[in-house]
């Protein structure tokens, strides 16, 4: 079973994104209710799908990369495929929609 995995600002550079082929990056807060709504869809994909790095970054707590990749809302998911941007979705999302997302970037 896969986790979610918590990472920061140096966890997302793009050499240690580009060793894994798919990640799926939710950017959230704890003060968040849309993001809490979250994060049990996205801990449910992870634990059902292959091949695919799941993690989260806290924008308050990382906020540098939060700005760099041009979040203004969150939730918001960026899927990286050999650690460039590929897409990217905001808002509250089903499992299947984050299914579809990973499934059309493979």
């Amino acid at each position: 079973m896969a986790e979610v995995k918590v990472y920061t600002s140096e966890d997302m550079k793009f050499e240690n994104l580009s060793k894994n082929h798919l990640t799926l990056v939710d950017f959230w807060a704890t003060w968040c209710g849309p993001c809490r709504m979250m994060a049990p869809i996205v801990e449910e994909l992870a634990a059902e799908t292959e091949g695919v790095t799941f993690a989260k970054v806290d924008v308050d707590q990382n906020a540098d990369i939060a700005i760099g990749l041009g979040i203004q809302a969150i939730p918001t998911l960026i899927l990286f495929r050999d650690g460039q941007a590929a897409d990217r979705t905001m808002g509250v999302q089903t499992k299947e929609t984050l299914k579809a997302m990973i499934d059309r970037n493979r």
